[in-house]
């Protein structure tokens, strides 16, 4: 993977979230369900983690969990195990899934991460984040109400807004630009670079990354 070294990247200070040796770690991606809302900006977090999991030959392949509220994958990864789900609970009721799932799983909120869309970061960034408000994403701010707000983030930029003036719930639910569409295996690349360093280090720095077009 040596197109890894030519990424530019701005370190943040640095602070680390963590998952314990032996332990099950949950990947969480957000986005909506239905034929509709496939290759939405909104859906980026669903995309990416399609990508993580099509990877490794060792995770299942998508079921549906009801009683999860989910679409699940699972496998063991090195000495991980892998829980991976996408709610089918719509965005804006997406701590109903997460919450599920801890709960039946007794997973640490510090064994979470979420791979979501972030208005608020440029396309091509992907930052990196433990804990914090929700920053007006929906989907979030479900998962906050269920379950608090110390779990880790992996922001993926769809910014800016384009026109300015276009209301922000029409602009995540476009489709991306052809310009956009055209980087989209990099940033695929790079956000499976990023979750598969979390599940063999078992830790990711708190950085912005920015992947190569």
């Amino acid at each position: 993977m040596a197109w890894l070294q030519k990424r530019p990247q701005v370190m943040l200070p640095a602070t680390y979230f963590t998952a314990s040796q032996n332990m099950s770690i949950v990947l969480v991606g957000l986005g909506n369900p239905g034929i509709q809302y496939t290759s939405t900006r909104h859906n980026i977090g669903f995309a990416c983690l399609d990508s993580f999991i099509d990877k490794f030959d060792e995770m299942s392949n998508w079921v549906e969990r009801k009683d999860l509220k989910s679409l699940f994958s699972s496998g063991r990864i090195g000495d991980t195990q892998v829980i991976a789900i996408k709610p089918t609970t719509f965005m804006n009721l997406s701590g109903e899934a997460v919450s599920l799932t801890l709960n039946f799983y007794k997973t640490q909120l510090d064994h979470l991460l979420v791979i979501h869309d972030e208005l608020d970061v440029n396309f091509g960034q992907i930052r990196l984040r433990m804990g914090g408000a929700d920053a007006g994403h929906n989907g979030v701010k479900s998962i906050i109400e269920k379950i608090g707000e110390d779990f880790g983030r992996a922001r993926i930029g769809i910014g800016p807004k384009t026109p300015a003036q276009i209301d922000s719930a029409d602009f995540v639910l476009q489709k991306f630009s052809d310009k956009e569409e055209k980087q989209m295996k990099n940033l695929k690349l790079e956000t499976t670079a990023i979750l598969s360093e979390y599940v063999y280090a078992k830790k990711i720095s708190a950085e912005t990354r920015t992947f190569i077009v």
